[in-house]
């Protein structure tokens, strides 16, 4: 843990001893605030000096947004946690080089956009803005975080043609867990949060969808899913992979791999070189695949 979550850990577990109540909203606020901002690194400024820069609104705050092409075939890339959208870097040349457009975006609180804090309401608002822009996706590439918040909005009407999880987050509540730990909540603390994020986030679902899944989302989202994910990645453990492959059954494929871990898997040129070909083909030629194909809908 480190000295920031040292000192949240033990402000909050000591705040819930006198009120619960209070305890329980600086928690459910902490949970929605990066601990840092990723900034661009001097390869990702350039590129993003030639993108076309913009704004979509998300609740009352705004996510800055990048497009590269003329916005005809869109590919929609979504960051996670703490990142920002120039991390999809090495996939803007060839993504155009196929013909395709190009949208990214910072959400709130990441990157070069303002506030301090984003929630996956934020970034389903964001992915629903970018459609009613640009129409429904060729292709939507999601990493970590940002694969639960675009499955979200999915549900919510969002239209893609074939999808790419890389390091992806299935279950809302894995968050949750893993947030809990790291600050060490004691267990009506995290009891507290899990209310709010229910009652704030995930209002109109049923009890036994709260909070949100992938799971969930299987009848809503038909399209071909390309599922990568890092045998050895510490930050999203590769069983939500298994899990994502898995609820989607036929229509998904999984390729594992090792020592990339949670990010350095984005800037793998294997890794870049598949996911091209899956949202061009629905195909993958990998050795990992079971079959290499991916029925195209």
């Amino acid at each position: 843990m480190g000295p920031i979550e040292t000192v949240a850990s033990a402000a909050l577990n000591s705040l819930s001893r006198v009120s619960g109540r209070l305890a329980g909203a600086g928690t459910f606020a902490l949970f929605h605030m990066p601990f840092s901002r990723s900034k661009a690194r001097p390869s990702e400024r350039e590129l993003l000096g030639t993108a076309q820069v913009g704004r979509v609104r998300a609740g009352g705050k705004s996510a800055v947004t990048y497009q590269w092409g003329d916005g005809e075939r869109p590919v929609l890339l979504v960051h996670g946690w703490q990142s920002r959208g120039s991390r999809f870097a090495d996939f803007v040349p060839g993504l155009l080089d196929r013909g395709y457009s190009v949208v990214t975006f910072d959400a709130p609180g990441h990157g070069d956009a303002s506030g301090r804090s984003t929630t996956i309401l934020e970034y389903r608002d964001i992915v629903t803005g970018l459609h009613d822009r640009y129409g429904e996706f060729e292709g939507l590439v999601a990493h970590s975080m940002g694969v639960v918040g675009s499955f979200f909005a999915l549900t919510h009407g969002v239209r893609v043609k074939r999808i790419v999880t890389i390091s992806g987050v299935c279950d809302f509540d894995y968050l949750i867990e893993e947030f809990s730990s790291a600050l060490r909540l004691r267990p009506r603390l995290e009891a507290r949060l899990r209310e709010q994020i229910e009652k704030k986030l995930f209002p109109g679902l049923p009890a036994d969808r709260t909070p949100f899944s992938l799971v969930h989302a299987t009848e809503d989202v038909r399209a071909p899913l390309l599922v990568l994910h890092d045998e050895g990645d510490t930050r999203i453990g590769v069983g939500q992979g298994r899990r994502i492959a898995e609820a989607f059954g036929g229509r998904a494929r999984l390729i594992t791999t090792t020592g990339l871990g949670h990010r350095r898997i984005l800037g793998d040129s294997e890794t870049v070189r598949t996911v091209l070909e899956f949202v061009e083909h629905g195909t993958v030629r990998s050795a990992e695949a079971a079959t290499g194909t991916v029925p195209a809908e």
